[in-house]
């Protein structure tokens, strides 16, 4: 199981916000959805999407109380948390439907509240409900979760670790310069300000080279190395691993020294207010990820989402809330795990891509020996770029998804220019991705995966009705999502 990650005093001030949180929602029910995601996932348009088709009548067959006509009115209203951005929602949803661009990423944490009116299921239940429930979404990026482990290592262990995983595979090229700055380094050395500075830029370029798009690896904390904010430049960003003894102790004023409270500061000053304030009030959360985007960049890439994934998954306790954990230190009773992009495949792929991604969860589960239980996985896409046809091809029928390539995207040598529509055979996923995770584990030399077609589509264009009204932003299994992640609080 994973380290304790609190303290008393961090216990004591996380049960009074819940206690704080239920007082209200005996007034305003409500679950609080904790939206993240792994690099370049699409939270943002998750997000957007979600509320759009609520809020516009969308075409959601699998989500029950919108299915049944139980829901009879949907709305945004004002968060609850007002030291909390908001989520831009109206901004984001421009982007989408009318300048058809896709938002930008999440960098900081932002929060939307929608209420949803309606009709329980069961009249028992009508008559004590008051027929009303708060969804209040919290998006915060994928590299704050991968930070909390950090609360359960001391400042030699996470040197280690970090260190040992720089030296595999291709992320010993990508941090040659950071590691050999960080060898020569003199630990035992008086604490120096420009030593300290030069070891942090080049231990962060390092994580963004592991992030860029050309190698899409996914565990990369300290996460707000990537995304600083308004830390940029503080002592508590300004660290880096060490290549430390096996044992001993730091002297006074070293660079040992130093390194190692920056590093506890950035634990007090950055992750514990994050865990505290906002991932410990998390009754459900969602976690995305791009596992086509892996799949394309090779074994490495899917070995460390599944590295990445373990990280997540050893944060969250799935299971079932008693009157006490609610109270005190409430559970994320629900977890769903979600492949997106399902529509730069066809299909026939859906399943394939939901075994896949199964296959990656169910590994970290069992690497950090906890319990499935209030944990999903499924393909979607959140936006629907995309549609299918099919194309002859010497006698034979060729599924393929149609769309419009973004401006720049390059196809058999051809540049398109975000105007123009194409049609591609999008590859196959493997029927059984045991064998292939067989394969990646053993790491056989030359494996290749298979050729998925990912290109940067536009999001699609939206006909309107003729009120002038855009219809609701299509989609592949987003009300599957909504089921599992509030359905049962609408019963």
């Amino acid at each position: 199981m994973p380290p304790r990650l609190t303290s008393f005093a961090d216990d004591a001030r996380i049960a009074f916000d819940n206690l704080a949180d239920r007082a209200s929602g005996l007034v305003n029910p409500t679950v609080r959805l904790g939206v993240t995601g792994l690099s370049r996932s699409g939270k943002t348009v998750f997000i957007s999407s979600l509320v759009h088709n609520l809020l516009h009548g969308g075409r959601l067959p699998l989500f029950e109380p919108i299915q049944s006509g139980r829901v009879s009115a949907v709305r945004l209203e004002p968060q609850p948390d007002d030291a909390v951005p908001r989520f831009q929602y109206e901004d984001h949803i421009r982007a989408l439907v009318k300048d058809r661009i896709w938002p930008d990423s999440t960098r900081a944490i932002s929060e939307l509240r929608i209420t949803l009116d309606y009709q329980s299921a069961s009249g028992w239940n009508r008559l004590f409900s008051p027929g009303r429930l708060s969804i209040d979404i919290v998006d915060y990026p994928g590299e704050w979760l991968l930070d909390l482990p950090l609360l359960g290592k001391d400042y030699r262990t996470f040197s280690e670790e970090t260190i040992a995983l720089a030296e595999t595979g291709v992320r010993s090229e990508l941090s040659r310069q950071w590691l050999a700055l960080t060898r020569a380094a003199d630990i035992h050395a008086g604490a120096d300000e420009m030593v300290a500075r030069d070891l942090a830029t080049a231990f962060a370029d390092y994580l963004k080279a592991c992030k860029a798009d050309e190698r899409s690896l996914s565990t990369l904390p300290p996460g707000r190395l990537l995304l600083p904010g308004d830390l940029d430049g503080s002592p508590a960003l300004t660290f880096a691993p060490l290549a430390l003894p096996p044992d001993g102790r730091p002297g006074r004023g070293s660079l040992w020294t130093m390194m190692e409270r920056r590093y506890e500061a950035y634990k007090s000053v950055v992750v514990k207010p994050f865990f505290r304030e906002h991932f410990a009030r998390l009754d459900r959360q969602i976690v995305l990820v791009d596992a086509l985007q892996a799949m394309n960049r090779g074994p490495e890439a899917v070995q460390d989402l599944e590295r990445a994934l373990t990280d997540v998954l050893a944060c969250f306790r799935p299971g079932t809330n008693s009157l006490l954990s609610s109270l005190l230190g409430r559970r994320i009773d629900r977890v769903l795990v979600a492949a997106t992009k399902a529509d730069h495949l066809h299909h026939e792929s859906h399943d394939r891509l939901d075994a896949l991604t199964r296959r990656l969860v169910d590994r970290a589960i069992d690497r950090i020996g906890m319990a499935g239980a209030g944990i999903d996985v499924m393909a979607l896409a959140s936006v629907r770029a995309t549609r299918e046809a099919t194309v002859k091809r010497d006698g034979h029928e060729l599924p393929v998804i149609v769309g419009t390539p973004m401006e720049g995207e390059t196809i058999a040598g051809e540049r398109f220019d975000g105007e123009r529509k194409t049609a591609i055979f999008p590859g196959d996923l493997p029927e059984d991705p045991e064998s292939l995770f067989d394969r990646i584990a053993s790491g056989e030399t030359g494996l290749q995966l298979p050729d998925v077609n990912v290109v940067r589509f536009r999001p699609p264009h939206l006909e309107e009705t003729g009120g002038g009204i855009k219809l609701s932003v299509p989609h592949i299994r987003l009300d599957r999502a909504m089921q599992f992640l509030f359905g049962d609080r609408l019963a």
